[in-house]
């Protein structure tokens, strides 16, 4: 008999999801709050682009759609800095080429519901709000936007994937006992502005990299998009002396540009309608447990584990998700109660660390890319590496570029790495002697 499934958010994660189970025959109805994105009109300014990592390939090529997305991604080889007083630097991100993704939001999710939709058994139900998940019947029950019809129902297992603000998490949480929930913001929040192409459509600046404008308490970075514009995203605080509660005016708006991001201005023509217009919103971690219930619901994605942009790790950590549950349907021969019960031990404490990790690197690209000393122990940490690279990997390479390194063992490698160059850092005359065989022969005392 084929096992039916409930998905609740037609996101990225959903969408991945229902590929991944519908391939193995189970017969899907993924159901999605919002209009179908395709035909709607969607309002601007809400999205910041996606870095789509080789965990995040890994999740796509675990179902054969990674060359259907590759069409719409655009490789970013490093960070591109761009300081106060016009000059710039460049950071790789990796060696050998190694590369990052830019994908717009909307046009990878467009296209994962394209794939999910040519699955036979895949149904996609738009405008259809949950709003009870009864634990009992295992019946869910949804609420047309449009018509208000109510209709329930029921399947043999349920995923809420429906985001930050699950109503599949609600409902879990509401029906528990002991449900643990915690949510904390970070004190800035973005607003999305816009550097579009040159009159023949080209890229007005570097297209194969992540653009920093770092400037300690905020800051502003672009990726591009196939169209050749860039989304830009101002991260700022909400309140204080610089900050969104600051600037009022379009006059405002001006002048504080000008002064902080003087080469980006002429870019982006349209930058005092687009502060003016576009939302300011918020940035969120969520960490809650338990993850599943009753043996047949799991929180997968967003609704499991919300958290914040910076290390580009969302979108690739829900895409983890799928890959890690696919793997244990293999492995527990398609017994539930034994694949959800280990996709929440070992899915957890990643999830936990890439959200410590992510809320760490908005104070190093914020504060620190800037900064000739953070700069030289990079430097320190990638010629040691490549002398050693069995012995150290740095931090971002194991989460960006290693797949087979779990989250949580990056974060305590990392750390520990981190304690010894704060030790190297220390040694007298670090700057002219950073690759002398003293420092190595104390980098390898200390591992």
């Amino acid at each position: 008999m084929t096992k039916k499934v409930t998905v609740v958010g037609a996101g990225l994660v959903g969408s991945l999801l229902s590929i991944y189970l519908a391939k193995r025959g189970y017969k899907i109805d993924l159901f999605e709050r919002r209009p179908d994105m395709r035909t709607a009109k969607i309002a601007a300014g809400k999205s910041i682009n996606l870095a789509l990592s080789d965990r995040g390939w890994k999740g796509l090529e675990g179902v054969g759609i990674a060359d259907e997305i590759k069409k719409i991604a655009i490789p970013m080889y490093g960070r591109y800095i761009h300081h106060k007083d016009g000059s710039t630097a460049f950071q790789p991100y990796g060696k050998d080429n190694q590369a990052i993704y830019s994908v717009s939001r909307a046009e990878i999710n467009m296209r994962l519901m394209d794939l999910a939709e040519q699955q036979e058994n895949v149904n996609i139900h738009f405008n259809e709000r949950c709003t009870t998940i009864d634990r009992q019947k295992l019946e869910a029950h949804f609420e047309n936007a449009e018509t208000h019809k109510a209709t329930a129902v029921q399947s043999d297992l349920l995923f809420g994937s429906d985001g930050a603000f699950a109503a599949s998490r609600l409902n879990m949480q509401l029906s528990s006992d002991r449900f643990e929930y915690n949510q904390h913001y970070i004190s800035a929040g973005y607003k999305e502005l816009i550097i579009p192409p040159g009159p023949n459509g080209e890229f007005m600046i570097e297209k194969n990299a992540l653009h920093i404008w770092p400037r300690g308490s905020f800051m502003m970075i672009a990726l591009p998009n196939t169209d050749g514009n860039f989304t830009c995203t101002l991260f700022f605080p909400f309140e204080g002396e610089k900050s969104f509660a600051s600037i009022n005016t379009r006059d405002d708006v001006e002048k504080f540009f000008k002064e902080e991001f003087p080469d980006a201005v002429p870019l982006m023509p349209t930058l005092v309608d687009d502060y003016m217009n576009n939302p300011t919103s918020s940035l969120v971690t969520v960490k809650c447990f338990p993850w599943t219930f009753d043996d047949k619901i799991a929180l997968i994605g967003d609704a499991a584990h919300a958290i914040v942009p910076f290390y580009g790790q969302g979108m690739n950590c829900g895409f983890e998700d799928c890959v890690v549950l696919n793997d244990l349907i293999d492995q527990h021969k398609e017994s539930w109660p034994a694949i959800l019960e280990e996709y929440q031990t070992l899915r957890k404490p990643d999830a936990d660390a890439i959200a410590d990790l992510a809320v760490m690197n908005f104070v190093e690209m914020r504060d620190k890319t800037g900064d000739p000393k953070f700069l030289l122990q990079k430097k320190i940490e990638a010629n040691f590496s490549s002398k050693h690279p069995g012995k150290w990997i740095p931090l971002y390479s194991m989460v960006t570029y290693s797949p087979h390194i779990r989250y949580s063992t990056a974060l305590k490698s990392g750390m520990k790495q981190e304690e010894i160059m704060q030790k190297v850092m220390a040694m007298p005359d670090i700057e002219k002697k950073w690759d002398s065989e003293e420092v190595e022969k104390e980098m390898l005392k200390y591992l």
